[in-house]
């Protein structure tokens, strides 16, 4: 999964990006540090949240409960903390579901194109057809994003690419990437639901 490959570009330990981070409040420092556990924290989430998608969402948000608390909290083994971070906020969404909030990615957007095609021949309860037509929208929904928002969504789930990733190949800060992202998915959702909609008129 795209969201949870893991690639480090720095030899400083745990302890020492908490301290830059708290230094000098730079997003970046901080999401070097929050990739080392992302793996850890989407794990906890799903083992409490049980579907994907709400997890997915919880590792986001998550970071920008850290944005804060990392500074508030004096932390000596990131690692412990932060599994206890992910579980107390598993928790609460679950104490009172109202609040949690997911954007749910229409299930073709995970997959590239070959598999759709496969998918679509071998499945027994969509046909083919269905699967050319449903790829068809999703493209045309990809299309109509923001420019901003379609390079975001294409290089992040189409190609495959992490945050950081992301963040080296556009110049853009870390923070600004995980929301164009975020909106990107939440559009595309909306531009999939109208159409299903339109279809049934």
């Amino acid at each position: 999964m795209a969201f949870l490959k893991n690639i480090s570009s720095t030899n400083q330990s745990d302890t020492e990006l908490v301290l830059a981070y708290r230094q000098s409040d730079d997003l970046k420092v901080l999401g070097e540090l929050y990739q080392r556990y992302m793996e850890l924290v989407y794990g906890v989430c799903l083992k409490y949240l049980k579907e994907p998608e709400l997890a997915q969402d919880a590792v986001m948000q998550i970071f920008e409960e850290l944005v804060s608390k990392l500074k508030k909290h004096e932390v000596e083994n990131f690692r412990g903390w932060l599994h206890q971070v992910a579980k107390n906020y598993c928790l609460m969404q679950l104490r009172t579901p109202k609040n949690l909030k997911t954007v749910a990615l229409p299930p073709l957007l995970m997959q590239n194109e070959e598999d759709v095609h496969l998918n679509g021949m071998m499945s027994e309860g969509t046909s083919w057809m269905e699967k050319e037509e449903n790829l068809q929208k999703l493209e045309e929904c990809i299309a109509s994003l923001a420019d901003e928002q379609r390079t975001m969504i294409k290089l992040f789930y189409l190609d495959g690419k992490c945050y950081n990733e992301i963040v080296e190949i556009t110049g853009m800060e870390w923070n600004h990437v995980r929301s164009s992202i975020q909106n990107g998915r939440r559009n595309l959702k909306l531009c999939m639901e109208k159409k299903e909609a339109m279809k049934k008129i």
